[in-house]
């Protein structure tokens, strides 16, 4: 389901015509689309809970586990670098080159190659969470999740932000270039003072919604993904499994509401708030499919989206391909001039007979059908792209 909403929500027919629940919260706050980073993290820390458990239990050694981890979660963020990079050039103007070759194309490209991003962020999640889970007790894990989610609380509120006259953290929360976050961010990935270039989130190019010191609360959403994957994975009842995931959903989600009143849910932030209440939604959405599916025996309605989750690195590429294709790279002529294939298809097929919100939503659609259709192609013949 998580995989279905990021591609609904990450390929519209046109940015600036979106339903409300489709689109981002500008800044604090959350909407459903703000939901999907931090379950597809969670769920990352279940799954690699349930695998290091059936790894033991296979007898499996504990360095080879950990090579294996540090291999899976180096290949992500190798994934996640590749894909900000392609086609790894400018395919647009090249500023102070009236007619640039194909190689000002490329080192323009490398001057504006972006370093954070969405799967960097879940591979060192995945690393860091999975490191935890191999050696800590349940105990020890709690309580390194406490220290992540207070600490990234001081260093956000309590410091003085570099450059800002000794002003507090919590007082400049409303600026997102100058929090703590966007200073480290700059310091990190901006290296314009060396003459290299600024490899920030080309939309902001002053701080990074996947940057350095907000993935300490994506690291915590995947512990406490760990946590949940624990009890999951427990030998108890089923019905008791499911009533304390309900209850520790609830308890979650008002931890993280109440948390935004000094310390706002932010998901360009990830802030702890964000964590507490992302985490008790998804625990409460697990607990309600569980319910659902094992205890009700509801199962017909989850074959589309097995189909979608078996292949979700492949889901996440592809789709990140195929939209810098079609939106930026491939153009046709279209009631004479050129578009790119991405708009095309839009106003060929969709905004006639649409209003634009519609119409937009329509492509979107179109576009997870036609990665069914791709998905369903992979599940049939039993090609799973694994890292």
């Amino acid at each position: 389901m998580t995989i279905a909403g990021m591609l609904l929500v990450n390929n519209p027919g046109r940015w600036s015509a979106i339903y409300p629940p489709l689109a981002h919260a500008t800044w604090h706050g959350w909407t459903p689309t703000d939901l999907i980073f931090p379950f597809f993290v969670f769920i990352v820390g279940i799954t690699t809970q349930l695998s290091l458990a059936a790894r033991r239990a296979r007898g499996d050694d504990e360095r080879a586990i950990v090579r294996q981890v540090l291999r899976r979660g180096a290949l992500i963020v190798l994934f996640g670098l590749l894909l900000n990079g392609f086609p790894f050039y400018t395919w647009g103007a090249v500023d102070g080159i009236a007619d640039p070759s194909l190689v000002d194309r490329v080192v323009d490209r490398l001057y504006r190659w972006r370093i954070p991003g969405v799967l960097q962020r879940i591979g060192i999640a995945y690393v860091l969470s999975a490191l935890v889970a191999t050696r800590a007790s349940v105990r020890a894990q709690v309580a390194t999740t406490a220290a992540l989610l207070v600490g990234y609380w001081f260093v956000m509120t309590q410091l003085p932000v570099p450059g800002s006259s000794g002003t507090a953290g919590k007082h400049l929360l409303d600026l997102p270039a100058s929090t703590m976050a966007a200073w480290t961010d700059r310091v990190f990935f901006d290296w314009t003072r060396f003459g290299l270039g600024n490899h920030l989130w080309s939309s902001s190019r002053t701080w990074d919604p996947e940057g350095v010191l907000s993935t300490a609360g994506a690291v915590a959403t995947a512990l406490l993904g760990n946590l949940a994957g624990r009890w999951l994975g427990s030998p108890r009842p089923l019905a008791e499994r499911v009533s304390a995931l309900f209850a520790a959903g609830a308890l979650g989600a008002v931890a993280g509401l109440v948390w935004n009143w000094t310390f706002p849910i932010n998901k360009g932030l990830w802030t702890g708030s964000y964590v507490l209440y992302t985490a008790g939604v998804a625990c409460l959405a697990i607990a309600t499919i569980m319910w659902l599916v094992e205890m009700r025996g509801w199962r017909g309605w989850t074959k589309p989206f097995v189909i979608y989750g078996l292949n979700p690195m492949f889901a996440f590429l592809a789709s990140g391909v195929v939209a810098r294709l079609t939106g930026s790279l491939i153009y046709v002529p279209w009631g004479g001039e050129r578009l790119s294939l991405h708009a095309a298809v839009y106003q060929g097929v969709f905004a006639p007979w649409l209003s634009p919100v519609n119409a937009s939503l329509a492509y979107a659609i179109a576009f997870v059908l036609l990665f069914f259709v791709i998905q369903t192609f992979l599940y049939r013949r039993s090609i799973v792209f694994k890292v």
